[in-house]
C-alpha cells in the first residue's frame, strides 16, 4: 500500500468518525447530507478498502486477526463501562443501560450493542466483525466468479435488505441478517474500489458530479430534518433497523455520501495531509468511537455543576442529551474530539509501553 493511498484511508477514517460524533450532537458538517446518511457505510466501504484477498486461503488467520483487532479490546471497554455504569448508578440512582446478566455482557453485543449506553456507539464494532467475516466466506465463494456475477450477488443483498425489513419480523436475529446483507454491498464496493476502479475510472469527472449533486438534491426531498411527525428522511438507524417509510433511499444516499467523501478527501488531500491532528483523528477511531459518549456526559456534569444546577436533569433525558444545544454544541464537539483523540493515544502507549513488556516477560519469544 503506497504512502498516498494509505493517508487518503487514514483521512477518509477521520471523517468517518468525525461525522458520527457530530451526528450524535445532530447537526451536519456537510449541508445536503443530514447526520447518519452515510457515515456508517463508509466505515464498511473502508473495510472493503482494507480487506486483501489473500486471507481467502487463510481463513483461521483473518478470523483471528479480527478477534484480536476487534473483539478482544470490545470486550475490555464494555468491562470498563460496566463499572462506570455501576459508579454511576451509586450516585444518580439511574441505571445508564440494561440489566446486567453474562448474556448481556456476552451475546447482546452481537444482537444489538446496547448492553450499556455510554457504550452503545460501539454496536458497530461486533458488527463490523460478522459482515467481515461474511464477506470473506462470500467472497471465497465467488473467487472463480466473474466480477459481474459477484457485483449482482451484493447489490441484490444491499438493495434487498430494507425491503426485506418490512416483511419480517425484527428479531434479534433477523436484525443481525438485514444488517450484514446491508454492510456486505458496502464492504464490497470499497473493495471493487480499490481493485477495479481506482486509478483505472474517473469517478469524479463533471459529468458524474453533476449527477450525484442532482440526484443528491432529488433525494433531499425525503429528508425530514429530524421532524418526529415525520421519521428520520434521508438519515437511517441501521443498529435497529430502521428505515422508516423508506425503501431505496438509504442505499443511494449512502452511495452519494460514500462519492462526496472520497471526492472531499481528494481535492483537500495536499492541504490536509500534513495537519497531525487530522492524522491522529484516523489513527484512533476506535477509542473516539468508545469513549466520545462519556466525555459528553462528563461535559454536560460539568456544566450543569457550573451554572448551579442539579445534576438530576441529565437523569430525565436519554444518553444523547446536552445542556443548551444552541450555545454548546460546536464546545462540545471540539472538546470531545480532542479529549478522545488524545485519550487514545494515551491508551496505546500505555499498551505499548505496560502491557506488551509484561506480556513479553511472561511469554516465550518466537525464534
Amino acid at each position: 500500500m503506497d504512502k498516498v493511498f494509505s493517508d487518503k484511508i487514514n483521512l477518509l477514517k477521520c471523517l468517518a468518525i468525525t461525522l458520527v460524533v457530530s451526528g450524535h450532537l445532530e447537526f451536519s458538517l456537510f449541508g445536503m447530507f443530514p447526520p447518519y446518511s452515510f457515515q456508517l457505510s463508509l466505515f464498511f466501504f473502508i473495510s472493503g478498502m482494507l480487506f486483501k484477498d489473500k486471507y481467502l486461503d487463510a481463513v483461521f488467520d483473518f478470523i483471528k486477526r479480527r478477534i484480536k483487532s476487534l473483539l478482544v479490546l470490545y470486550y475490555l471497554y464494555s468491562a470498563f463501562y460496566m463499572v462506570v455504569t455501576l459508579i454511576i448508578a451509586k450516585y444518580t440512582g439511574k441505571f445508564w443501560g440494561m440489566e446486567l446478566s453474562w448474556k448481556n455482557f456476552f451475546i447482546t453485543p452481537f444482537l444489538n450493542g446496547h448492553q450499556f449506553d455510554l457504550s452503545c456507539p460501539m454496536w458497530f464494532v461486533p458488527q463490523l466483525f460478522m459482515t467481515m467475516i461474511a464477506f470473506l466466506f462470500c467472497q471465497k465463494f465467488f473467487r472463480n466468479r466473474s466480477e459481474i456475477v459477484r457485483g449482482i450477488f451484493y447489490t441484490i443483498l444491499g438493495f434487498s435488505a430494507i425491503p426485506l425489513s418490512k416483511v419480517i419480523e425484527l428479531s434479534a436475529g433477523n436484525l443481525i441478517l438485514i444488517r450484514i446483507m446491508f454492510s456486505l454491498f458496502f464492504v464490497y464496493l470499497g473493495h471493487l474500489y480499490v481493485n477495479k476502479i481506482r486509478g483505472n475510472y474517473n469517478i469524479f469527472s463533471p459529468k458524474i458530479a453533476g449527477f450525484v449533486i442532482c440526484l443528491q438534491a432529488i433525494l433531499w426531498h425525503f429528508n425530514r430534518d429530524y421532524d418526529p411527525e415525520h421519521g428520520i428522511g434521508l438519515s437511517y438507524v441501521l443498529v435497529w433497523a430502521r428505515f422508516d417509510d423508506q425503501i431505496i433511499v438509504p442505499v443511494l444516499t449512502s452511495l452519494t455520501g460514500i462519492w462526496f467523501s472520497l471526492l472531499f478527501i481528494d481535492v483537500t488531500y495536499k492541504y490536509i495531509k500534513d495537519i497531525k491532528f487530522l492524522k491522529l483523528i484516523g489513527e484512533n477511531t476506535y477509542h473516539i468511537m468508545a469513549n466520545h459518549l462519556l466525555v459528553m456526559y462528563l461535559m454536560t456534569i460539568t456544566i450543569l455543576s457550573m451554572n448551579k444546577l442539579p445534576l438530576s436533569m441529565i437523569e430525565a433525558h436519554d444518553i444523547y442529551w446536552i445542556y443548551n444545544p444552541v450555545q454548546n454544541t460546536y464546545l462540545y464537539f471540539v472538546l470531545t474530539m480532542l479529549i478522545t483523540t488524545y485519550s487514545g493515544m494515551a491508551l496505546k502507549y500505555l499498551k505499548k509501553n505496560t502491557v506488551d513488556k509484561l506480556a513479553a516477560c511472561f511469554l516465550p519469544v518466537k525464534q
